[in-house]
This record gives C-alpha cells, sequence and structure tokens, in this order.
C-alpha cells in the first residue's frame, strides 16, 4: 500500500486568522495568551483537515518563521536578546521584527527596541525566513518544548503525527556567521543538540521524523558534501526512523550522497526531479522509504493525475510498501482552501487546486495505486476534463500578443545615450542637492484607505467617491513628504492593494483570487494574482493617479510600477509555456504604461524589481540563462524612454553581491536596496565591483516599528561613502512604508532627512 503524507501546511489560516491575532498582540490589544490560543486552535484545525493522511506534520507551525522556530529550539539566540526576561516569545518576536508587543510594561525599561534578525529569502521562494546568526563562541542548548507541546497537542487529536525539523546541515548553511569563523566548524557542536532532539521524540514513541535538507538541491563544494556524511553518520545510533526531505529541485551530483546517508527515506520533488527518481531507487538499500512529491506544493493548477498515474503505477509496483506519496514541499507556499473563492471565474476556477484540494488529489493518487483507478474513476474523469479545458481554451493565447513577442528586437533594450551623458541631463531638470532623499513608493495604508476600498468593492462607494478618497490620502502623502523636505515625492499608492495584484487586475490575462493569501514573513501576506494567459495591457493603469499627485507639489514626483520579473515572480505563473515568454509579455504591457508617463510629463519613473534574484535557479550553473531574459525584460520595460527621463528600480531583501554585474546590466540610472539590517553588508559587493550608475543603500529599516536615529543613518551612509562616491548616492528607506503607521514614519523620515542635511555639509 503507498502511504499518503504531507511536508507542511499554510499556517496562516484560511481567513488569515494568524495576521490578524500577530498584529494584534505587537500593538497590545491582545494578550499573549490569546494568541498563543489563536495557534492552537489553527494546529487543531490543520490537523483535522490532513487527517485522511497516514502521516500528519507537526512542528511546521510557527508564529514567524520556520528556521526561527529552529534557531529557539536549537538555543541558539544573538546575544543582544540573551539576558533579556519575560516570555519566550517576546524574545522570539524581538529577534523577528526587533520588538515584541508594544506597551508592555514589564518590558519597556529594559528593552524597548533591539535590532531585528537580518531577513531573507527562502531559497527561490517568496517566502522569507531570519537568518541564524553564528560566530566562533556560539554554542547550542535544546529546548524541545515547542515541538513536544505541539506533539502532545496532535496526539490528543489522534492524529498520526510525524516531526518536521530543519536539518542541521541545511540551518548551518543557511545562517551567517557575524565574524570571521567558519560556519562548519560549529556542527561538532550543533549534532549533540540534534541527537538529544531525537532521543526526545523516540521517548515520546514517535515513530517517524522528517528532517528537512534543501541544501541538498543546490550546488555543494566538498566541505558542505563531507558535513552530510558526517552530520548523519553522528545520527545513526538514533532510535526513530529519518525520513530525509530534500525539495524544491534536482540533487544531480549530490544524488549519491543523500541515498547513501544513513537513513530510513528520501523525500524527492518529483515535479522537478522526475527524471531522478529511477535512479534514488536504484541507489537507495532495499529497506528504505522513497517519498515522491507527485502534486506541486509551489503553484495552483490541478495536477494532471492520468499523467501522474503513468509513472506513479509502474514505480508502486515496483516498490510496494516502500513508496509513499505527498506534495513536493511544504503547501505553505499556497492558499488553503479554493472552496472559499464563491466570485471567482467558474472556468478559471476549474484549472485549480489550492492546499486542500491538492491533499484531495494526493487522496486520489493513493486510491488509484492501493484499490486501482475504477475505484477513483469519476475524480479521475473531472480532472481529465478539467485539464482538456484549460489547454483548449481560447482564453489562454492570444495571437496578437504572440506577433507582438516576435517582433522584439535588441533595440527595444537600448537607451538612447550612455548614463554619463543621460545624468547630466537629468541632472539639469530635476535640480537634486547632494545625498537626495526619497522614499521607495508606498506609505501606510491607513484604516480610511481600508475601508474606502472595502466599500468601493462592496458597492457601497461608487467611482467618483473612491476616486475622491483615494484623492485625499494622495493629497495628504504628498503634503507630510513636502513638510519633511523630501526631494523627490511619490504618491503613496493609496489606490493600490498590493504592488502585483493592482497591476494585474488592470492586464488581460489574469485572474483574482479573494482569500487566496500566502504568508510571505510574520504577519505579511500576499495575495498573488493568477497568470493564466497571454498577458496585454488594455489601457493605462497608473498615468490618471501619478498625474494628479504631480499637480500637488512643485517638486519631482516619481511614477511607481512593478516590473515585469517582480510581476511574474510573485503571481501564480502559467505551467504550459516557458516563464521567460510570459515575462516578455509582461515587459511589453509594462513598456506601454512607462511611455504613457513619461508623456504625461513625468520624469522620474520607479520600475521595482524587488524579486529579479529570487527567481534565480537553485544551481549558478543555471544563472545565466535566466539573468539573460531577466534582465532583458526590465531592459524592454524601461528603455524606450529620452534622455532626460530617469529610471529607477528598487531590490529588496536579496542577496546580490553575486549578481551585481546583471543588475549593472539592467542600466537603471538609480537603483535603490536594502542594506540596513545587514548594516551595509551588502555593499561590499562594489569593492571589487564599480558600479556605473546612482545607488540608494536603505537606511531605514521598515519591516521593524524601531525609528532609526539620525546618527545612525549618518553612520550608514558614511559606510557606503567608502565604497560608492558620494555624488552618486540617495537616502532612502529599505523598502516601501504600506505596512508602517504615520505615527513610525514620520519622525524615521525626519530624521532621514536631518542625515541627509548633515551630510551634505561633508560634500
Amino acid at each position: 500500500m503507498a502511504t499518503t503524507h504531507n511536508l507542511g501546511f499554510p499556517r496562516i489560516g484560511a481567513k488569515r486568522e494568524l495576521k490578524f491575532a500577530l498584529e494584534q498582540y505587537w500593538k497590545g490589544e491582545s494578550s499573549r495568551d490569546a494568541l498563543k490560543a489563536t495557534g492552537a486552535e489553527l494546529r487543531k484545525r490543520h490537523w483535522k483537515d490532513q487527517a485522511h493522511l497516514n502521516y500528519v506534520p507537526v512542528g511546521d507551525f510557527a508564529f514567524y518563521d520556520q528556521v526561527l522556530d529552529m534557531s529557539f529550539t536549537l538555543g541558539n539566540l544573538p546575544e543582544r536578546v540573551r539576558d533579556f526576561h519575560g516570555d519566550t516569545l517576546d524574545n522570539y518576536f524581538r529577534v523577528a521584527r526587533g520588538r515584541s508587543a508594544q506597551g508592555e510594561q514589564e518590558h519597556a525599561a529594559c528593552c524597548g527596541g533591539v535590532a531585528a534578525g537580518e531577513m531573507t529569502k527562502w531559497f527561490d521562494t517568496n517566502y522569507h525566513y531570519i537568518v541564524p546568526e553564528f560566530d566562533a563562541n556560539t554554542q547550542f542548548k535544546l529546548d524541545t518544548s515547542r515541538l513536544i507541546e505541539q506533539l502532545s497537542e496532535a496526539r490528543a487529536q489522534g492524529v498520526n503525527a510525524k516531526p518536521v525539523i530543519v536539518g542541521p546541515v541545511t540551518y548551518l548553511w543557511l545562517g551567517k556567521a557575524k565574524d570571521d569563523s567558519d560556519k562548519l566548524a560549529l556542527l561538532p557542536r550543533i549534532l549533540p543538540a540534534y541527537a538529544a532532539l531525537l532521543d526526545h521524540f523516540a521517548a515520546q514513541g514517535v515513530d517517524w521524523v522528517q528532517i528537512d535538507e534543501p541544501a541538498l538541491v543546490t550546488e555543494l563544494d566538498a566541505k558542505w558534501r563531507d558535513a552530510f556524511v558526517t552530520a548523519y553518520d553522528a545520527l545513526s545510533a538514533r532510535r526513530v526512523r529519518l525520513l530525509l526531505a530534500t525539495y524544491f529541485g534536482r540533487l544531480q551530483e549530490n544524488l549519491s550522497l543523500a541515498c547513501k546517508l544513513p537513513v530510513d527515506g528520501l523525500h524527492v520533488d518529483a515535479i522537478n526531479a522526475s527524471d531522478e527518481i529511477q535512479d534514488i531507487v536504484a541507489q537507495l538499500p532495499e529497506t528504505a522509504i522513497v517519498s515522491v512529491g507527485a502534486i506541486n506544493g509551489r503553484n495552483i493548477w490541478k495536477s494532471d493525475l492520468n499523467a501522474t498515474l503513468q509513472w506513479l503505477e509502474p514505480l508502486h509496483r515496483q516498490l510496494g510498501d516502500r513508496l509513499w506519496v505527498a506534495p513536493s514541499c511544504s503547501l505553505l507556499h499556497v492558499p488553503v482552501d479554493l472552496n472559499s473563492e464563491i466570485k471567482l471565474d467558474a472556468e478559471i476556477k476549474s484549472w485549480l487546486a489550492f492546499a486542500l484540494q491538492k491533499l484531495d488529489e494526493l487522496n486520489v493518487l493513493a486510491g488509484a495505486l492501493n484499490d486501482g483507478r475504477a475505484s477513483v474513476a469519476d475524480a479521475l474523469a473531472a480532472n481529465a476534463a478539467a485539464i482538456e479545458s484549460r489547454r483548449q481554451s481560447p482564453r489562454v493565447n492570444n495571437p496578437t500578443v504572440k506577433a507582438a513577442i516576435a517582433k522584439i528586437d535588441a533595440a527595444h533594450g537600448k537607451r538612447q545615450n550612455a548614463y554619463e551623458q543621460r545624468a547630466k541631463k537629468q541632472a539639469a531638470i530635476l535640480g537634486l542637492p547632494a545625498f537626495p532623499t526619497t522614499t521607495i513608493g508606498s506609505f501606510p495604508q491607513t484604516g480610511e484607505i481600508r475601508h474606502a476600498r472595502s466599500q468601493f468593492k462592496a458597492g457601497e462607494l461608487d467611482q467618483a467617491g473612491y476616486k475622491a478618497a483615494m484623492e485625499r490620502e494622495i493629497t495628504r502623502a504628498v503634503k507630510e513628504q513636502e513638510a519633511l523636505g523630501l526631494d523627490v515625492l511619490v504618491h503613496g499608492e493609496a489606490e493600490r492593494n498590493d504592488m502585483v495584484e493592482y497591476f494585474g487586475e488592470q492586464l488581460d490575462g489574469y485572474a483574482f483570487s479573494q482569500f487566496g493569501w500566502v504568508q510571505s514573513y510574520g504577519s505579511r501576506c500576499v495575495k498573488p494574482p493568477v497568470l493564466f494567459g497571454d498577458i496585454s495591457r488594455p489601457k493605462a493603469m497608473t498615468v490618471e493617479w501619478i498625474q494628479y499627485a504631480a499637480s500637488q507639489t512643485n517638486k519631482p514626483m516619481k511614477g511607481m510600477l512593478t516590473g515585469p520579473v517582480t510581476i511574474l515572480n510573485w503571481s501564480f505563473v502559467r505551467d504550459d509555456q516557458p516563464r521567460s515568454v510570459s515575462c516578455y509579455q509582461l515587459a511589453l504591457a509594462i513598456r506601454e504604461e512607462v511611455l504613457d508617463l513619461e508623456k504625461a510629463g513625468v520624469r522620474v519613473i520607479q520600475i521595482d524589481e524587488a524579486a529579479l534574484r529570487e527567481g534565480l535557479p537553485l544551481r549558478r550553473s543555471q544563472w545565466n540563462e535566466y539573468l539573460r531574459w531577466a534582465v532583458e525584460s526590465f531592459r524592454i520595460t524601461a528603455n524606450g524612454v529620452q534622455d532626460e527621463t530617469q529610471i529607477h528600480t528598487h531590490m529588496c531583501y536579496s542577496e546580490f553581491n553575486d549578481i551585481i554585474a546583471s543588475i549593472a546590466d539592467m542600466d537603471a540610472d538609480v537603483i535603490t536596496i536594502e542594506t540596513s539590517r545587514s548594516d551595509m553588508e551588502l555593499l561590499d559587493a562594489f569593492d571589487e565591483f564599480r558600479y556605473p550608475n546612482q545607488i540608494g543603500p536603505g537606511v531605514y529599516d521598515i519591516h521593524s516599528p524601531n525609528i532609526p536615529s539620525q546618527e545612525h543613518i549618518v553612520n550608514l551612509m558614511k559606510k557606503a561613502a567608502e565604497r560608492i562616491p558620494a555624488e552618486r548616492l540617495w537616502v532612502n528607506p529599505d523598502c516601501g512604508l504600506k505596512t508602517r503607521q504615520w505615527e513610525e514614519v514620520i519622525p524615521a523620515l525626519k530624521n532621514m532627512v536631518a542625515a541627509a542635511q548633515t551630510l551634505r555639509q561633508s560634500v
């Protein structure tokens, strides 16, 4: 009999219950006990939803992210929070966001705010994690309370629990040494903690433990490969069985290594590595479990179940009880329940599967394998009809768009003149001071904005009323910026629900859910639009709003757009054509908007490519092809303008030192980047690479409620000026300000403007 299991479930809740509970707690509007109760209720519900599986994951729930959870399980806390008193959850949030609940008198005196941990992307997804911090003196002290508590809860509910933990090698691989020490030198110190954790599971009567080692799908040097051997040899005396889970890619040169490790089963992402399964079967011991991720855990299209069974059935005959079937990875990356979508176009809805539906697909596969296809014939027939409907739908294919793609040539991606000539013309028109100040685009999404948007969507506010409400918020944002003394203003994006969804709603080829939320980090959720067909732009999307904002000031006003690569990477993308083709379609659509903004007199246009790096393949050997079409897509979007139009782009929370040459090849006049959490570490790239254009290294960490001081910002900019000529530096936050409150934003930006004025005195 084939065994079914899941690697992880969305933790935020079908109605974003965890998001709202977290934010209430952080604001001091609810208690710690209330937050914990919400977490317990969500776990209970999610285990019930998965109870039909043979094994249900436990430990995949987190109040912020699973890597931070593992840091606390291992007792690896940054020194700056180790001595704080109070509940463990408070320290947890201090590392995650620089502060726990506001208004907690018992903590105000000792720790009103600390530096938040660095945050970066989880492999090539849009999910973030708090980077573990190490130094030469790092020690590990096991705390099993979280996992044992959740295990006890699950057992009380009667589910067959499979604890889930991040493996020791991947944990070290994900972290960052804060000194010059070697992370791998910590392996002998961390392994006893893992061995003790497995002993705790054994004492609880646990049968299987899922130990996630996705680093195995990346390119590893000999030291890291040897670390896997050392680690799992050290854990071989355990009394529980280990399922080693890999996902997001192929094992390739690490396949034999993974198969030789002394574990009891291996999970492989069959969506990305189906061609490796037979090699894995041949190399694993004859007693080892082979878990295949047969359902795509990262996209929302229905699986072609009949096609999947074509290769699963022979594998089942070959392996028998040794075959486990699961999604390819944790379902954290997809929304919870398609049945909530009562407004979604019925035809498009018939093509989709969210987390619960993917588990239903898993059940159909298991039924066909264990009891024959006839036992699930109706489900297979319905699935086949949906797959064929999508394949044949005229809504998916637009001949006009395909013809436009065929006409793209080199001229589309070239500016009229080189940066040096453009910069002089732009300086003459804009008249900006040294260290010009700006923000990244969005301002706080106030209660008034959300209320007006909700009324408009419900039909309680007409178009004219909604427009008037948004114009009031835009006027407020402009006046606040003028009062602060910022040099290049933005309209604040009051009318935008999301930087991708807003554009997708106005492009043909997109569909939208009501409740298709996925977690990005902590309480931050996004609702990726569904890119189902060929993309085109029926009309201008932003020009009217930017023109209105520009009419409220004499200062330069930035036009704000999301770039094609980011729209692509932050969407659920069609899987029936290469991603590059969809990206070129988006590039042509956004190019039309850029040219319309320029015609409207907008002289500064920002095209955000926050997700450029996260689309990189996990293996460096595959980077060049991705970067070729990604950079080309940006250039197609941006480079049709006159020299006098200044093009900005923005990238946030990505380690991009290793692709700095490609970023320079984008040829944006100004790039703004995240650097504050890393203390300008990202600027190390400029020690070796002379970046040719202007750059704004972010000095205000907007993902933390902490307000940076003027002195702190000056010091960060002085570090930047050691690598980049002062005349090419801008002063700006790390990212947009929509998630912050005005009472935080105004003092932070006031300090930022004052810092720029101080810096100008030294020029």
